[in-house]
């Protein structure tokens, strides 16, 4: 299974001025079309008295859901550079919108490629990036009397997640490596620990 792509680490806001036209560029991390809607209706309010808004975003643990415009540049100038830089850093779950000031001079099909592709190439390098794994989430229950023992040691190695305590028992959540059901509960069985392991299914967490 492939591992999935890193997220930006952060919204960021740059700015290019490239022959007293400006570029600003609003870059945010997505989870959803939505979400990129939202971003995208939103700086077209913040600005609202610039040219052009050009839009490119990815969406998709792959990487596979992916859309760009140019709203009123030359075809193929704004939005495919854009989404180009995008894929160049391998990244998904991103929007970024440039919003351009027109500075009096024309910068051609070349100049608008490079202004626009440079400008989401230099906003993700101020984002960064999380790179991300999958994991298999299980859920842990114990005895109430042994939950503090089993909660302190899964906490010695990983990250413990939705814990509950109730008068039938403890129970919690963590992730574990994918297919790392039985090493977990070696371990557990090893340190003399009573506690059960329930598969929850596989998710996306960021890497340690």
């Amino acid at each position: 299974m492939r591992e999935p792509l890193p997220v930006p680490a952060r919204g960021v806001r740059t700015e290019l001025v490239v022959e007293r036209s400006r570029f600003l560029t609003t870059l945010e991390p997505v989870s959803g079309a939505g979400d990129v809607d939202a971003v995208v209706a939103r700086v077209r309010e913040e600005f609202g008295d610039a040219r052009h808004h050009c839009t490119a975003s990815v969406l998709g643990e792959d990487g596979g859901q992916q859309r760009s415009g140019d709203d009123g540049e030359p075809a193929g100038t704004a939005g495919a550079p854009m989404l180009a830089a995008l894929n160049g850093a391998g990244v998904t779950g991103v929007v970024t919108v440039v919003t351009r000031y027109f500075g009096g001079v024309l910068l051609g099909t070349g100049g608008l490629v490079r202004a626009y592709g440079g400008s989401v190439s230099a906003a993700l390098a101020e984002a960064g990036v999380v790179r991300r794994r999958w994991v298999d989430l299980l859920a842990v229950r114990a005895p109430l009397a042994d939950g503090g023992r089993v909660e302190a040691a899964l906490r010695r190695t990983r990250a413990v997640e939705d814990v509950q305590w109730a008068a039938d028992g403890w129970r919690a959540v963590v992730a574990a490596p994918v297919d790392g059901r039985d090493a977990l509960a070696a371990e557990l069985a090893a340190a003399g620990l009573p506690a059960t392991l329930e598969p929850l299914g596989r998710a996306v967490r960021p890497s340690p």
